[in-house]
């Protein structure tokens, strides 16, 4: 493995000190949208730090529920797959410090780590004994499913175009100026992984899974105390993962954490603004549409770049 210079001991901490960053930023995020619709909803919101309360909040408190080892290792699988995705992504191009440990073919490997967090999720809330959570998983599952196929040929577009999974390399390839990003080289890719970001940030018309309006009955719902904890912690780390992979795949990647903040904070407000023009879907409509348009575009996206 290419440590840069540095020696492993280093490596690992620069790695944590750039992952504490990026759950502070993700969590920011979390609040500063929070706010964003309450205002559209006419209501003041709570404040932009109320994420970081409700963890220091829930970590204090202690739980009696029990319902297995496997309710229990739902939430640790849930960040191990936050934090494996965010590892493996560079995240300042250039900067020795912010590189994490990108090796190469490591879009397959954040892929994994995506899908591994969900999984192991859905395992956890499916054995809280809630008879909602099978129907909530159920949903969870088969919208990711369905968003992973145009987002999947986003990746294979990029492959075949840049020659290469290795993000960094992908990253270099875009330097130079606006118009070699991947945006501008290769827009079909770019909406069709836009449009599956939709699905994976799960907002409007895609929120049908965490149904943010109803009773609770998500599968976080099922957790409490330092569970439900470590799930708030991971929104953030996963946040913050996503906007930037989705930031070095499409948008030229950052040189600088004023830069990086930027342009995840602009990937960002496209969900947020979609979510709050757009109702919601039902979860058939979300499989449907999923798998017509965007994966539509991702063929064509594809095809272009092979021929």
């Amino acid at each position: 493995m290419n440590l840069n210079g540095l020696t492993l001991i280093e490596k690992i901490v620069w790695a944590f000190i750039s992952l504490g960053v990026v759950t502070v930023w993700g969590l920011t995020l979390t609040g500063i949208v929070a706010k964003i619709f309450a205002r559209v909803q006419g209501r003041l919101g709570p404040p932009v730090w109320q994420p970081f309360i409700d963890i220091i909040k829930n970590n204090a408190k202690r739980t009696a529920v029990s319902h297995g080892i496997m309710f229990y290792l739902g939430p640790v699988f849930r960040i191990a797959g936050g934090i494996g995705t965010y590892m493996f992504i560079p995240v300042l191009f250039g900067s020795v410090y912010f590189s994490n440990f990108s090796v190469s073919g490591d879009v397959l490997l954040v892929m994994y780590f995506i899908f591994f967090g969900q999984l192991g999720m859905a395992l956890g809330a499916g054995e809280g004994g809630h008879p909602y959570s099978a129907i909530a998983v159920s949903r969870g599952l088969a919208q990711m499913t369905a968003f992973e196929v145009p987002f999947a040929l986003s990746i294979i577009s990029l492959a075949i175009q840049y020659g290469t999974l290795n993000i960094t390399d992908i990253v270099a390839a875009q330097q130079g100026g606006i118009l070699n990003w991947t945006l501008f080289t290769n827009p079909l890719a770019v909406i069709a992984a836009m449009i599956a970001m939709l699905g994976m940030n799960m907002y409007n018309p895609f929120s049908l899974v965490i149904a943010p309006q109803e009773i609770p009955i998500g599968p976080p719902s099922e957790y409490q105390a330092s569970f439900l904890g470590l799930l708030a912690t991971n929104r953030g780390i996963f946040n913050g993962a996503k906007l930037v992979l989705f930031m070095n795949l499409f948008f030229g990647g950052a040189t600088t954490l004023p830069v990086l903040i930027v342009k995840t904070f602009a990937i960002y407000m496209f969900s947020v603004f979609v979510g709050a023009a757009f109702p919601r879907f039902r979860a058939e409509d979300s499989i449907r549409f999923f798998l017509k348009y965007p994966t539509l575009i991702g063929i064509i996206a594809v095809l272009i770049w092979t021929f």
